[in-house]
């Protein structure tokens, strides 16, 4: 199961810096759709974007705050609701599909951290985002 979550966390990572950097780096009259966005807002889902983008993989490779992980993805399935809201009432069926088939991946990576096999900290421990230290036993 962990094999497979980093598979997907790694995969939508490289999405999410692809179409986020695209909305980071393109002028706004190349950024349309289904249905017209303000420019600001398209440059924030662009932040929001990259950063979910890091949030996914880079707390668990540093295993710096690892329950980040699982809120990155659930900040991420906020987004795809909205895009897949946005291509069906702009009549876009196929790209509500496919933003459908990344929300429920987003799921999957967000449960998966969280419940199934969650990150664990320096050396395993259970209490890597707690602050939780264990009391010394020497003098």
């Amino acid at each position: 199961m962990t094999y497979g979550l980093w598979i997907v966390q790694v995969l939508l990572a490289l999405l999410f810096l692809f179409t986020g950097g695209m909305k980071l780096v393109l002028p706004l009259e190349k950024l349309t759709g289904p249905i017209p966005l303000p420019g600001l807002f398209l440059r924030f889902i662009g932040v929001a974007e990259v950063l979910g983008a890091i949030g996914l993989v880079l707390p668990g490779l540093l295993r710096i705050r690892p329950g980040l992980t699982p809120l990155a993805a659930a900040g991420l399935v906020i987004i795809m609701i909205g895009a897949t809201v946005i291509n069906v009432l702009g009549g876009d069926v196929a790209s509500a599909l496919i933003s459908l088939v990344v929300g429920l991946l987003l799921v999957f990576v967000a449960y998966g951290r969280w419940r199934l096999t969650p990150h664990r900290g320096p050396m395993g421990s259970r209490h890597a985002d707690s602050g939780y230290r264990p009391l010394s036993t020497g003098s």
